[in-house]
């Protein structure tokens, strides 16, 4: 930590003035994609940010001498004690978050050169917003644009932008990320002094962004809805989340989660949010699209748990 707090300093006398955005990067173990990642923040119009890399004490080493080779003042790299698991290390990108906003990218995911751009500028339009959500695309394992089923759901159910910015907050926003996770949370634009005292919530470690949009929501935020496409994730079956979905894991989880924010949201007279937690329609199908990979496997303990979250 002490390493980090000088290049702060350092950072901070080499911009003074400038807006700023902390840019936080999880991830364990170097990668190609991860170096990716990396590059398309370098390639950001804007020039406010800060990247920080948490690195998850991963056995392999880190990516920290390639990162130092790059010369660039405003990258700065951490690296965990011991393994924190998703959950923990997210936890700790809050934690070294300082700047006025910040964003949480996926070590697999692009920005394009425009994305914080989109971002600063939807910000000076919407001083209010607690989070801002811009366009995305998806691209496969070799950066194709692809666009499978659950993304297809997505791109329906998100609020239509084509006549500018859309504002959603309160029980709205709830029924509309309760009804399905539309948000791409690695593209996701964050308020600092709005979202740091709420954090995640570490008994989901499958939905931590969509427990912390609903919690945003639940105290008073606002969620702003952009449409230029800046930002591309990466959607490809060896990620965790697909990994969890084909096992059926995810869908317990999931299970729970809106569960009880079912519960949540009727403490505080959100009847329509309720219903639509309570059903949780779009998870529900979700799981059943999973249902026949596994039958494929001969995996009947992730095919009965599947099903089980489909139609109970």
């Amino acid at each position: 930590m002490a390493r980090l707090a000088r290049w702060q300093e350092r950072y901070l006398r080499e911009t003074a003035g400038s807006p700023m955005i902390d840019i936080l990067l999880p991830y364990f173990g170097d990668s190609p994609h991860f170096r990716a990642a990396v590059k398309s923040v370098i390639t950001q119009r804007s020039d406010g940010w800060r990247l920080i890399c948490v690195e998850d004490a991963s056995p392999s080493g880190d990516a920290s001498k390639w990162l130092e080779s790059l010369s660039d003042s405003r990258i700065f790299h951490h690296r965990n004690e011991t393994n924190l698991g998703v959950a923990g290390n997210f936890a700790k990108c809050l934690e070294l978050v300082s700047a006025p906003s910040f964003t949480i990218m996926g070590s697999d995911d692009i920005m394009l050169p425009h994305h914080l751009e989109v971002l600063e500028q939807c910000l000076s339009r919407h001083p209010e917003a607690s989070f801002i959500q811009p366009g995305v695309e998806v691209i496969d394992d070799v950066g194709h644009r692809n666009t499978p089923l659950p993304d297809v759901v997505k791109r329906y159910l998100r609020p239509r932008t084509n006549r500018g910015d859309v504002s959603l907050a309160g029980e709205k926003l709830a029924v509309s990320l309760s009804r399905a996770d539309w948000a791409y949370f690695p593209s996701v634009l964050w308020r600092s002094d709005e979202v740091l005292p709420i954090g995640f919530d570490s008994a989901y470690e499958i939905a931590l962004d969509l427990g912390l949009m609903l919690d945003v929501a639940l105290a008073g935020g606002t969620m702003v809805v952009t449409a230029p496409v800046s930002f591309q994730y990466r959607r490809h079956r060896a990620s965790a989340s697909m990994k969890a979905a084909r096992s059926g894991f995810r869908f317990e989880q999931e299970r729970k989660f809106f569960r009880d924010y079912e519960h949540r949201f009727e403490g505080v007279g959100w009847s329509r949010a309720a219903g639509v937690a309570r059903r949780h329609m779009i998870s529900r199908l979700n799981a059943f699209t999973e249902v026949p990979a596994a039958v494929a496997a001969r995996d009947w303990n992730s095919a009965e748990r599947l099903l089980r979250h489909t139609f109970l």
